[in-house]
């Protein structure tokens, strides 16, 4: 099995005698201790307006993972299309995948929380339009060498190039996050790389990884089980109590970022409110407990075909990282791997 990382930075807002970037200069380090331990990749969120401190400039961010490590990929869980320039952020995505020598997974998506479109002032219901011509025009970027223009319903663009070309040809991977059997099968027929969410349950997670096979071997296509990230939390509890308050700790944080998301009327779909907000579902979608605890919740993922974890873990602790790599990491090393197929330029309007 593969093991990257999926999570966040904090900046904490204080007085003259706090550090605001200590949150970011600390995630730094664990990452650069993450690489030294065997995890493959590092994938950051991108949130606004939250009040805590969330990473918001994701890529500035890997930019300084990039320098100071030297094989981890740098991924992106999500940049959210409709919020940004797609041409600027294409020259910004390419400037990283150069630098780093080729080491960018570009992660994108719609977006699902209120309060980010609220702010933004982007009505919500433009979302799908908004990403599709986005990425469209983002692969374009990459991908042309000849001088275009654009004229879409959201951007327009006249006689441009994109400098600088990414590292990566034709361009780095794109994944995509996805929820619903429909999303998830039109990830796979684009020939994106799919990411889960955390919040699901196992059987869920599995279940989605089940759609996107078939729908990628219907379309005629090798599948390869490093093609889906399943994104889950872990921590190596040495006590039961340890596990209950982190649990607790869990169930606290997705209450306080489902009010975020969730609309006034309460009548957002999103697949990531879809979730009981208890305490046992909080505990079945997390790998917490010993590391006999955590290799069985592996062991039934891996049965299924799943190769590919992304590990959110508490607060950035670096015990909790080497706890896990030294004591669950081993026991799953030396997985077959299908080889990486060829990647072709995606189609963004298919």
């Amino acid at each position: 099995m593969k093991f990257g990382l999926f999570g966040s930075a904090q900046a904490q807002r204080g007085g003259p005698d706090l550090d605001s970037g200590q949150g970011f200069k600390d995630y730094i380090e664990y990452n650069v201790e993450a690489e030294a331990l065997g995890y493959s990749s590092t994938f950051v969120v991108e949130h606004h307006f939250t009040g805590f401190g969330q990473v918001s400039a994701s890529l500035n961010l890997l930019t300084w993972v990039a320098a100071r490590t030297k094989t981890l990929r740098l991924g992106t869980a999500v940049m959210v299309l409709p919020w940004h320039n797609p041409v600027l952020l294409a020259e910004q995505a390419a400037t990283i995948d150069l630098l780093s020598g080729g080491r960018l997974e570009f992660g994108v998506g719609k977006g699902y929380r209120h309060n980010e479109f609220a702010s933004f002032c982007i009505p919500m219901e433009e979302a799908d339009e908004r990403f599709e011509e986005g990425l469209a025009l983002i692969i374009k970027s990459w991908t042309s060498n000849e001088r275009f223009s654009h004229h879409g319903k959201y951007w327009h663009f006249e006689d441009i190039i994109v400098e600088p070309p990414t590292q990566q040809k034709p361009h780095p991977p794109v994944w995509m996050a996805a929820g619903s059997p429909d999303s998830i099968r039109k990830v796979a027929r684009r020939g994106c790389k799919l990411l889960l969410d955390q919040l699901a349950s196992t059987a869920l997670a599995i279940e989605r990884f089940n759609i996107y096979k078939a729908e990628v071997e219907a379309c005629g296509r090798r599948f390869d089980p490093m093609d889906v990230a399943v994104s889950r939390a872990f921590f190596v509890a040495r006590n039961a109590e340890e596990k209950a308050r982190a649990i607790e700790a869990r169930l606290a944080n997705q209450t306080r970022l489902a009010k975020l998301a969730q609309t006034p009327d309460g009548s957002s779909k999103s697949s990531m409110l879809s979730f009981d907000q208890t305490l046992d579902a909080a505990a079945e979608s997390a790998m917490f407990g010993t590391p006999d605890d955590i290799a069985a919740k592996l062991s039934t993922l891996r049965a299924a075909g799943v190769e590919h974890i992304l590990l959110n873990g508490p607060a950035g602790s670096r015990e909790n990282l080497r706890a896990f790599a030294r004591e669950v990491m081993p026991a799953f090393a030396g997985a077959a791997k299908l080889p990486a197929a060829s990647r072709e330029p995606l189609l963004a309007n298919s």
